[in-house]
């Protein structure tokens, strides 16, 4: 039986039991650097903080003393956690990592440093980390998490103990979302199937009739494509959508980063900001800009993203593949287009899409490359 801890941790049982092994033997010596590859929503990062928290704990992972509270409200003086707001891991937030990993531990016996989006870092921050794995303190333990092992340099990949882990099965991460979060069983089935089993993305579907319709409406942009005007409109429509869902994550978070800043400055008007306050709120406001662009971004990829299931069930209802459709409730859509066009152009679309997930990823200019998507994607009439 798996130690507490893991506890909201679903599927993932061969890379928990690998883990609890490393634990069962830590006196013997514990590895000092550990890559958690997963798909998005797999719960790499969750799984990176509970390892720590195991790691921390005399139990192994009780889940309920001092220690393990700590680590999993993500406050553990000996856990540091990296989660970039920008687009990239910068080399000086790697630095500031590394400088911190020598501080050794407070409360017990290990330094515990999480990268969460280590694909994120460019060449010469993944070098400056490199040098730390080669050399690293006594007691200083590094877990990166990424998609997959080729988004790590093969220098660090040969420092590292690899951890898989899977996608969840979409009933799992529906009975996630009912003893977790309350949601009700027919919409956590739902939602889970649409968010492909990334359990933050299913949440957030479960708990916002918002991101839900902003969802429906990207697909349904998709379908109406018939001439290159329409998918120009188009085009301008997804990052409309993409926008508003950055705002809705971004804008209630913003204002209470700035109350909680104004407050700990002593502000009480804020109407007009005292000189002494202006230098640290003009930095939260850059911080806070780099963070939108981001989740713009990852808006943006959601969207490709939920563009790929539109099409892989066009595909599935082509072949008449005995599966389960990720968008059952557009099964009349995905089925006149699957009759107005053939298995081999779905196959073109799902290519097109992957290419424009990839342009963005080098940020080439947000429209160009959904106008360009939107153009191929036309459904032409029969």
């Amino acid at each position: 039986m798996p130690a507490p801890i893991w506890r909201e941790l679903f599927g993932q049982s061969e890379a928990i039991a690998q883990l609890e092994l490393a634990i069962k033997h830590r006196d013997e010596g514990v590895h000092h650097a550990w890559l958690m590859t997963g798909p998005p929503g797999s719960g790499r990062s969750n799984l990176a903080v509970a390892f720590a928290g195991a790691l921390l704990c005399a139990e192994g992972g009780c889940g309920t003393c001092r220690s393990c509270v700590l680590a999993m409200g993500g406050n553990h003086p000996d856990i540091d956690v990296l989660t970039t707001e920008r687009v990239a891991i910068s080399i000086d937030e790697i630095r500031t990592l590394v400088n911190s990993a020598q501080l050794g531990g407070s409360m017990g016996r290990y330094r515990i440093m999480i990268i969460e989006d280590a694909d994120r870092m460019a060449e010469r921050s993944s070098n400056v980390l490199l040098k730390a794995l080669e050399e690293p303190p006594a007691g200083t333990i590094w877990i990166l998490c990424a998609p997959s092992e080729a988004d790590m340099l093969p220098t660090i990949r040969s420092r590292v103990r690899r951890i898989a882990l899977k996608t969840p099965a979409v009933e799992e991460v529906a009975q996630l979302l009912v003893e977790r979060d309350g949601v009700d069983r027919s919409l956590a089935l739902k939602v889970a199937a649409e968010a492909q089993s990334h359990i933050g993305m299913a949440k957030r579907l479960a708990t916002s009739a918002d991101a839900r319709g902003r969802r429906r409406d990207t697909l349904l942009a998709a379908i109406a494509i018939d001439s290159v005007s329409t998918a120009m409109f188009t085009a301008d429509r997804w990052i409309d959508l993409a926008r508003r869902d950055a705002d809705a994550l971004t804008t209630e978070r913003d204002e209470e980063e700035r109350e909680e800043l104004l407050r700990v400055l002593g502000v009480e008007d804020t109407s007009k900001l005292p000189p002494y306050a202006r230098a640290d709120v003009k930095a939260l406001e850059e911080s806070q800009k780099r963070r939108g662009t981001r989740s713009l971004r990852d808006g943006i990829d959601r969207i490709l993203v939920d563009l790929l299931s539109l099409y892989r069930d066009v595909l599935m209802v082509q072949l008449e593949a005995a599966v389960d459709l990720v968008n059952e409730e557009l099964h009349a859509q995905l089925s006149d287009i699957a009759r107005r066009s053939t298995p081999q152009q779905t196959l073109f679309k799902l290519a097109q899409i992957e290419l424009a997930r990839t342009r963005i990823a080098a940020n080439v200019r947000d429209l160009m490359v959904m106008e360009a998507l939107a153009v191929n994607l036309r459904t032409k009439q029969q």
